[in-house]
C-alpha cells in the first residue's frame, strides 16, 4: 500500500514549545504549527508534521516558545511621537498643561501616520500583532495599519469639544460613520466607538453611540473610573458615580470595553461580570500617572474578562506588552495581598485571548487553534536571562524581555525575521522620529 503524498501548506513552524493559551495552561513540547491561506490548519508533533506536510516555508525554532501574537487592548499609538514630552505629572496636569496643547498644535494626518508607523515597528519587535486603537484621524491611522498588514481595531472618536478631527457633535458622528464604512469588511482593520471618557462626553452623545453601536454591531471602548478625582467630580456634579451613569444610559453590557477602572466597588465589579463587560488593565500608565490600582484579581475572581493594554507611549512610556504583562501580574499580587493572584498562565491569557475576546476577535486570534488566523510570535528562551527554565509560562511572564522576540507573523505573513522588520525601514523610522522631536521641541 502506497503512503499518502504530503499535503502542501504555506508555512510550517516547528518550536521547542508551543503555548496555545487555549486549552488553558497547556504547553506542547516539540510541536509544529501548519499554516495555509493565513489560517492555522494543524498543530501536531514535529515528527508527524514532517511526514504529513510539504511546506513552502519551513521554520525551525529549536530554543523558542511559539505563542499567539500579543493583543494590546488599549493604546493611543500616534502618541509615540510624544514619548517623554511631559513626565512625572498627575493625569489632569499632564493632559491639560502639556498633551492637549501639543496635540492642538501638531495633530493631523501626517502626525498620526508617522506616529502609528513608529508604533507598528515597536509593537512587532515586541511580539504584539493586534492593537485596540484610540486616537483622532482614524482614517489616516487605519490606512497606515492596512499598508503594513497590522491587525487593529480602529477607534471612532467622540468628545464634546472641537479638535482637529471634528468641530461639532454631528461632525464627530458623520466622520465616524464614514471611517466605519471605509474599513467595513477589511480583513485586518475593524472599528469601535471610542468616546473619550464620561467627563468629556454628554448623555446625548452616549445615547447616539449606544444606538449606533447596536446597529453596526461594534464595541464601545471607553476610559472610565481612571482616577479618584474623576469619580468624585461626577458625584459632586450629579450625585452619581460615572459607572452608575453609564448603567442608566444602557452602556453597561457586553459591548463595553472599560479601560483603567482603578476605582470600583464590589457591586460595580459584580455588575461588570453580570453584564459581560471587558476591563482593560493598564498598570504601568496608572502607576506612572499615580491614577490608582485596578483590582484585577477581584475582577478575575468575579468572572470579568480582564485584558491588558499599554495605554499610549506618552504615559507609559513604551508599547512593551511583555513588560506590561509582568507588571499586571505583580501588581495584582500586591493589591490583592495574594501571591497566587493573576498567575502566569492567566496573565499570558489576559495579554492574548482575553484581549481578543474584549475586541470581539476571539474567533480569529488570541490563541493557537486550528481555524484561527496565524498571528504568532516566536520568543527565544535560550538566553542566559531565561536560564534555567523550569516552567515556560512563568518564564514568559516573569523573566522574558521583548528583545527575545525573534519572529512574528500576522495572518501567516512574516513581519519580523530574526529581529529584523521585513517591510519597514528601521533607520528611516529613527530619522523620522528625530525630525518630529525637533518640530515639537521648537513649539
Amino acid at each position: 500500500m502506497k503512503s499518502s503524498r504530503p499535503v502542501a501548506v504555506d508555512l510550517l513552524i516547528e518550536a521547542r514549545w508551543v503555548v496555545p493559551v487555549e486549552p488553558h495552561a497547556v504547553v506542547l513540547e516539540d510541536h509544529a504549527v501548519a499554516v495555509r491561506d493565513s489560517k492555522i490548519v494543524d498543530i501536531l508533533p514535529q515528527s508527524e508534521a514532517r511526514a504529513r506536510y510539504e511546506p513552502a516555508e519551513h521554520v525551525q525554532l529549536g530554543e523558542h516558545a511559539l505563542i499567539p501574537g500579543l493583543v494590546n487592548s488599549h493604546t493611543h499609538n500616534p502618541m509615540t511621537l510624544l514619548r517623554g514630552l511631559a513626565d512625572d505629572l498627575p493625569l489632569m496636569e499632564w493632559l491639560q498643561g502639556h498633551i492637549w496643547p501639543a496635540e492642538a498644535k501638531f495633530m493631523g494626518p501626517e502626525f498620526v501616520r508617522d506616529g502609528t508607523e513608529l508604533a507598528i515597528a515597536e509593537m512587532l519587535r515586541g511580539g504584539t500583532t493586534c492593537a485596540n486603537e484610540n486616537y483622532f484621524f482614524p482614517d489616516a491611522i487605519g490606512e497606515t495599519y492596512r499598508k503594513h498588514g497590522f491587525r487593529a481595531v480602529l477607534g471612532l472618536p467622540v468628545i464634546n469639544f472641537p479638535t482637529g478631527w471634528a468641530a461639532t457633535d454631528d461632525e464627530y458622528f458623520e466622520r465616524a460613520l464614514e471611517v466605519h464604512e471605509r474599513f467595513r469588511g477589511d480583513a485586518l482593520v475593524s472599528t469601535a466607538f471610542v468616546p473619550h471618557a464620561p467627563y468629556t462626553v454628554s448623555d446625548a452623545s452616549f445615547e447616539r453611540i449606544r444606538l449606533l453601536a447596536e446597529q453596526l454591531d461594534i464595541k464601545i471602548h471607553l476610559h472610565t473610573h481612571e482616577t479618584v478625582h474623576e469619580v468624585n467630580e461626577e458625584v459632586a456634579k450629579s450625585g452619581r458615580r460615572p459607572f452608575q451613569r453609564l448603567q442608566e444610559l444602557g452602556l453597561v453590557n457586553e459591548r463595553l470595553i472599560a479601560v483603567h477602572m482603578t476605582e470600583l466597588t464590589d457591586a460595580e465589579i459584580e455588575a461588570c461580570a453580570a453584564a459581560g463587560v471587558s476591563v482593560v488593565h493598564c498598570p504601568e500608565s496608572n502607576l506612572k500617572l499615580a491614577s490608582g490600582f485596578c483590582p484585577a484579581e477581584k475582577l478575575r475572581k468575579a468572572g470579568v474578562n480582564v485584558a491588558i493594554g499599554t495605554d499610549g507611549a506618552a504615559s507609559n512610556n513604551d508599547l512593551d506588552m511583555f513588560g506590561e504583562t509582568r507588571t499586571a501580574a505583580l501588581l495584582a499580587k500586591a493589591v490583592s495581598g495574594d501571591a497566587a493572584a493573576f498567575d502566569a498562565a492567566y496573565a499570558l491569557r489576559a495579554a492574548t485571548l482575553n484581549g481578543a475576546l474584549a475586541l470581539g476577535l476571539e474567533d480569529r486570534i488570541g490563541s493557537i487553534e486550528v481555524g484561527k488566523q496565524a498571528d504568532l510570535a516566536a520568543v527565544r528562551l535560550s538566553d542566559l536571562e531565561t536560564q534555567p527554565l523550569f516552567h515556560v509560562a512563568s518564564q514568559l511572564v516573569y523573566a522574558t524581555g521583548r528583545h527575545q522576540v525573534t519572529d512574528v507573523w500576522i495572518a501567516g505573513q512574516r513581519k519580523l525575521r530574526e529581529r529584523v522588520l521585513t517591510g519597514m525601514d528601521e533607520a528611516a523610522l529613527v530619522v523620522m522620529a528625530r525630525r518630529w522631536r525637533e518640530r515639537i521641541a521648537a513649539g
